[in-house]
């Protein structure tokens, strides 16, 4: 059986790129109120990291940034964008940016949802 690992990483490019995809974040869930406003379902939406230790060098980069542990074995962040909209969607499309910066990172992000 094979495990997959995390990918070697630059740290401090890793940090800058994550720090600017938590600004992204919010920018894209203000933007997408402004645009629709918060008349969505109120739910909750998070990125999980997978294949990182906690303990790894990235995984204390990304605990330093926010991330907690998860029940399910993940590096958890939730509302990545701090917006406090009870928007689920609103929510989705901001966490979908951090997620999305972290893949091109070469690291296993995916974002979750779920309604209140």
């Amino acid at each position: 059986m094979t495990t997959a690992t995390a990918p070697a990483v630059d740290l401090v490019q890793a940090e800058q790129t994550i720090t600017q995809a938590l600004r992204g974040a919010a920018d894209k869930t203000q933007e997408f109120l402004a645009i629709n406003g918060d008349r969505d379902c109120c739910g909750f939406a998070w990125v999980d990291v997978y294949h990182v230790r906690s303990n790894s060098k990235l995984g204390k980069l990304l605990a330093k940034l926010g991330f907690t542990k998860s029940y399910s074995g993940t590096l958890r962040l939730w509302n990545p964008s701090r917006n406090p909209t009870q928007s689920i969607t609103a929510k989705e499309e901001g966490a979908r940016v951090l997620a999305d910066a972290l893949q091109t990172m070469g690291v296993t992000a995916y974002v979750g949802s779920r309604m209140d």
